[in-house]
This record gives C-alpha cells, structure tokens and sequence, in this order.
C-alpha cells in the first residue's frame, strides 16, 4: 500500500480550480509514510493514462465536494470497477453522506464526509493490514492540518485564471491559487448541503499553513489567491490575520473570498483595509431579490441589504459578484423580474455570469428545506440519478421559463455572446413572462472600468 499508485486520489471538478480537496488528503497520507497519486478530471482525460492509473490502485478515493463533482464521480466509479473489480472505492466530501445508498450501489466500498483526511489514512492503515475497513468516524474531528500537497496535481496554468483589464481595455491573466482560511461553516442556510454534514461548525486553518500553501503557489507562479471558505467571515478576526499574513508574505499578489450579505454589512470598516491588503472581488451569495425566498432559505438578510452590501464593498474599491438562485418554488414571475431589472439597474452585467440566472433550486437529501412546510406542496420523489429531489413550480409558466432561460444562456456561451448582449435578451424574456415593459434603468453617473473576473463561471 505504501508503494506509488498504490492509492489513487481523484478529483472531477472543484469550481474551475486546482484541487483543494485532494491536496489536503495527499499531505495527511504523506505524511503516514503513503505515496498517493492523482488524478484531476476536470483537466485531464479519461485516457489509457489515466485507465492505467486507475487499474492499478488499490485503494481509489474520489472527492466530492459538490452536486457536479458528484455526478461527475459516480461514473469514475463505475469505470474503477470496470478495470480494476478489486479496488476499494471510497467517496469523501460533504456530498458523500447525503448520497450513500446511492453511491453504495455504484460503486462505493466506503463513505466519508468532510474533514475525512485522517479517517482516509486510517482506511488505507486498515487495508494495508487486510483488516475490514474502519467505520466512518460517528462526527466531525478536529484535524491537525498540514500543508497541502500540489506537487503531484496539474500546474495552476490549466485551471481558471484571473482577467484583469486595464483602462486601455488591455486583458492580463494571472495564474490563480486557492487555498482554505477556514473549513465548514457556522451558517444553517436551508437550502446549502455544508448544514447537513457540519451543523453549523467549522474549523479555523492556522495561518501559517495557510501562508504556506499560498506561497507555494505562488513560488509556482500564481499571481492571485481565491479563498475557498464557503464564508471568510465566519472568523473575521482569523480571516484578517490571514489576509495580513499573506500581504506582507506577497506583496503585490491579489486575492479573492466569499463573504455573506449579513457579513459585509456588520463587518463594513474591514473593507478598505481588505482592498489594501489586495482583494479584487468578494463573491456572495445574494441568491433573490424576495423576502419571502430569503427567509424560507435562512439567508440571514433581506433585499433591501443587498444594494447596501453592494455599496460597501464597490466603496471600498472592490468589484462584488453576487449569486443567485434564480429559480426557487416560491420564486414569482415579478420576483424574476426583479432579479433581472436588478442586475441592469446596478451594472451588475460583467459581475454576475448569466449561468446565474437559470439556476434551479437543489434539494439533496438531508437537505434542511425537506422538512420545511412551504416547500411540502412542490416537493416530488427523490430522483437518484440527477441527485436531487424534484419539485414543481406552482406557475407553469416558470418552470417553462427555467428551461429556456437555460437553453439561451447555453446557446449564448457557445456563440461567445458578450454577457451584456445575453442580459438583454433574458430580461426580454422576463419582462415577457410578466407582462411589463417600459423598464428605463437608472441613469449611470459613471461608466464603471470591467471588474476583475476569474476566467470559467463556476457551477455548484
């Protein structure tokens, strides 16, 4: 077991980036004396390479972090089974529990959830000595982390990059990073998977593992750092330890991070020390303009907060990127409306990917929205194979408008339509569906300068 290639650790997707989620596990088996190797499909094929790679592992744990890399995991899966029928197969990640009846079926030997490093190396320790394999830890554990691993991913170039466009519309793509200040998250948001499995905890990085591994990157030639944190705000006084760490360790390197309405808002004299200290953009999840969707979803804000929070951070000088959950059971015609006339109205067009806007509630089991009364009428069966409980919209005339609204935005990005061209013609859609036009956005006082952007849209 201790041999190369002996364990193999997959990754199929972590939002366009380098694999956080295998390199942490690569340094806990290193450091047990294991020589794992890896493989990230969202880079790399398939191939008789990758099909040798596979056959020869003994032990193959492929990471699912999220409902794509889920998808796209379970049939890794069953191609590991296809050439190699006596590896052992373990899923870890936070979509692994919540699916384990299915993924048993296809493939799996094991389940782990998140914080699942060391309960990998004791997998690996149980297989090495033929014992059965363990069971998975009964809660979360509090890890003694490590710096993570990268040197046997692929190189930063392949992954997403950060565009940066100057005053003379000139492009530069820096090489992009990405590390973890903090892992889980203290938020029970119905609608996220990361409060089924963490119930509301999450555990702080030490800063000088997370330096480290950002200089690591760095030294291999990246230039900005996204921070993975589902929320850098869970420990505001962790999160600007770390990013006044990183600034004096790099000066110069940019960075990114995900921060919550609510967060910007009760944090707002943080933001300009953030942009000094080299913050671009702040990703948050906004995710509708109606209260009552707000609330059904515990967001924790309310619409008339997020021009506020839009105002704080473009005040301090950095571009925001909000998401959105665009179609909801509970989403009306006006409320997409909204959303629409919204993102126009602030000159959101270059800061919100129209992906965004056809984007369908995700009801995974041990979802906390699965015992909630508003959503009971809409819900249907659990459909296994999409991963997600299917629901119905009260109004046909959304769920018809969803689909379209998907197909446009795809036919859009294989076409290269400049986002502000796809905007319109959604909006056009909108306004058609709800029956009102004559919508004159705000006059702007200003033409704002393109924001900072990474250069692939992510998915969930």
């Amino acid at each position: 077991m201790k041999a190369p290639g002996d364990i193999v650790l997959v990754s199929c997707y972590e939002l366009g980036r380098q694999p956080t989620a295998v390199a942490w596990p690569v340094a806990f088996l290193r450091r047990a004396g294991y020589h794992p190797v890896c493989i990230d499909f969202a880079v790399d094929r398939l191939d008789a390479k990758a099909a040798a790679t596979l056959a020869r592992g003994t032990l193959v744990a492929i990471s699912v972090p999220m409902h794509t890399a889920l998808r796209l995991g379970v049939r890794v899966a069953e191609r590991v089974k296809q050439l190699n029928p006596a590896a052992h197969v373990v899923f870890y990640g936070v979509y692994a529990p919540l699916h384990a009846p299915y993924l048993t079926r296809h493939g799996a030997d094991s389940i782990l959830g998140p914080e699942s490093e060391q309960a990998l190396v004791e997998l690996a320790e149980a297989l090495a000595s033929g014992a059965a394999a363990p069971s998975p830890p009964d809660k979360l554990r509090r890890l003694a982390f490590p710096v993570p691993a990268r040197d046997g991913l692929p190189p930063a170039k392949r992954y997403a990059r950060l565009v940066i466009v100057d005053r003379e519309q000139r492009a530069e793509q820096r090489l992009t990073g990405n590390v973890e200040a903090t892992r889980g998250c203290k938020h029970m948001c119905r609608h996220c998977p990361l409060p089924a499995v963490y119930a509301g905890r999450f555990f702080a990085v030490p800063v000088d593992i997370v330096v480290a591994d950002a200089l690591a990157q760095i030294a291999a030639g990246a230039r900005h750092i996204t921070f993975g944190d589902p929320d850098f705000f869970n420990a505001p006084t962790h999160a600007l330890a770390v990013a006044r760490a990183l600034a004096a360790a790099a000066p110069g390197v940019t960075w990114d991070a995900t921060i919550k309405v609510e967060h910007i808002l009760t944090s707002r004299e943080l933001f300009p020390e953030l942009a000094r200290l080299g913050c671009v953009f702040v990703v948050s999840a906004f995710e509708s303009r109606s209260d009552r969707v707000l609330d059904i979803l515990a967001k924790g804000h309310r619409a008339a907060d997020e021009p506020e929070a839009l105002a704080i951070v473009r005040g301090a000088g950095i571009s925001l990127r909000p998401t959105f959950v665009a179609f909801t059971p509970w989403t009306t015609r006006d409320d997409y409306l909204a959303l629409c006339r919204f993102i126009v109205d602030e000159q959101l067009e270059a800061e919100v990917d129209p992906i965004q806007l056809a984007l369908r509630l995700l009801v995974p089991p041990g979802s906390l929205l699965l015992d909630h009364p508003d959503l009971t009428p809409h819900l249907g069966a659990l459909d296994e194979e999409a991963l997600t409980y299917r629901w119905t919209h009260p109004d046909p005339a959304m769920d018809a408008l969803q689909l379209e609204i998907a197909m446009l935005v795809e036919d859009a990005a294989a076409a290269n339509e400049p986002a502000d061209a796809t905007f319109r013609r959604i909006l056009a859609r909108a306004e058609r569906v709800a029956g009102a036009s004559g919508f004159v956005p705000r006059p702007s006082t200003s033409r704002r300068h393109p924001p900072p952007r990474l250069s692939e849209p992510w998915f969930c």
